[in-house]
């Protein structure tokens, strides 16, 4: 298989207002699996069909927002490769040994321009989707798959200032495409860059920010569109806030709802999207065309989905 290097966001932690309010959101409304609770209370979360041991960390704190965000990596081999290579744009790395992060290998750590701090890891014990590895069928025993029906984690979306410097970094070291982007349409600045080291149309997506190290929204998968749907009964039978949705995206493609969680992080549950490719060339779209960028249903831009973060 060709994929190498930075293989798919894996890991991210967020900071919550009231845990015993974030369980009964991620855990029974989202279906996530919860695996284990750990040092500082911090509660981990894995989706059904993730071998990974987790993806999601929640910590209690007196403010929302997120802690990091961690991208796996292929092999051992590749962390050594790309710390040099971070130093090297400017970044300072920190070497975080094997075994400080639950159940994960050694870790590098560092702060993006945009003021966010990322790691990159490349081992994390696999505990498996029920399903198995040999003979493993298509579909796990009842109870496994439930709540909104969750996949896996898919990407997040951040907000902050240098952009454009995070994107030179995930293009010139980290191999990443850029995928789309959204420009004002008169100064042709940089407004929002999505980027992928997939197929999928993003792995990862910045929006422009006056302040550093903002969270905008980690993204679930689901199946089908068909489980968007299901997800927005669930939201609505439970009363949770929806920011949009149902609706489709112009950038990517994708069915998606936005809702926030208790503390009032964004959410995002999404399906589909376009295939993309190396060879895929990026896509542009500019303010004049802000309404069928964000929501391509109904044309209409959001002032709360591009000003609320946390």
């Amino acid at each position: 298989m060709a994929l190498r290097g930075l293989l798919r966001l894996g890991e991210v932690a967020i900071r919550v207002l009231d845990m015993s309010a974030a369980r009964e959101h991620y855990g029974r409304r989202l279906g996530l699996h919860e695996v284990m609770q750990g040092e500082g209370g911090r509660v981990y979360y894995k989706a059904w069909d993730e071998h990974d041991h987790h993806c999601l960390v929640l910590r209690e704190a007196d403010s929302a927002g997120m802690d990091y965000f961690a991208f796996k990596v292929y092999d051992d081999a590749t962390l050594t490769e790309l710390a040099p290579k971070i130093e090297a744009f400017g970044l300072k790395v920190e070497h975080i040994a094997a075994g400080v992060y639950p159940h994960s290998g050694r870790r590098l750590q560092f702060r993006l321009p945009s003021g966010h701090l990322m790691q990159l890891y490349a081992h994390k014990e696999q505990t498996g989707n029920t399903l198995g590895t040999r003979n493993p069928g298509v579909m796990p025993d009842e109870g496994v798959i439930r709540g909104c029906r969750i996949n896996r984690l898919d990407h997040c979306l951040l907000g902050g200032p240098n952009i454009d410097r995070n994107a030179r970094l995930f293009r010139e070291v980290f191999e990443f495409d850029l995928s789309e982007r959204l420009i004002d349409v008169d100064s042709e600045a940089s407004l929002a860059l999505f980027l992928s080291c997939s197929t999928k149309p993003h792995d990862i997506a910045f929006v422009l920010q006056p302040d550093e190290a903002r969270f905008h929204h980690v993204s679930f998968l689901l199946e089908s569109t068909y489980d968007v749907i299901h997800a927005a009964d669930l939201i609505g039978k439970y009363r949770i806030p929806v920011d949009v949705g149902p609706n489709r995206h112009g950038v990517t493609r994708g069915a998606t709802i936005y809702f926030f969680d208790p503390s009032g992080n964004r959410n995002e549950v999404f399906s589909g999207g376009y295939v993309h490719y190396p060879d895929t060339p990026t896509l542009t779209w500019d303010t004049s065309e802000l309404g069928a960028a964000t929501f391509a249903q109904d044309n209409i831009p959001r002032e709360s989905f591009l000003t609320v973060l946390t």
